[in-house]
């Protein structure tokens, strides 16, 4: 499996919706935990948006899976990003 880094951007427009979905948004992410597909996740300190690292087969399959978040449901997300990590030192290598 390779590691995936899929970067949220969310708009102020969206915070009201985020919030009311918040809790089922961390219940899917725990679900992924618990699966071993989440390896950390995490919203930026200034509300733009998060980062989210994943173990995944390919994008498309990673893509798929995320269509799934509640926030995606919700439209609450104004831009994703899913890009394959190499990391090579560190934590996560």
């Amino acid at each position: 499996m390779a590691l995936f880094a899929v970067h949220y951007t969310y708009s102020p427009s969206t915070t009201d919706g985020r919030d009311a979905h918040r809790a089922s948004h961390r219940a899917w992410l725990a679900n992924l935990l618990e699966q071993k597909v989440l390896v950390s996740s995490g919203p930026y300190v200034d509300g733009s948006g998060a980062l989210i690292i994943v173990e995944g087969t390919d994008v498309e399959s990673v893509r798929g899976l995320f269509a799934q978040d509640p926030f995606a449901v919700e439209n609450l997300v104004e831009s994703s990003n899913i890009a394959e990590w190499n990391p090579v030192m560190g934590a996560f290598a």
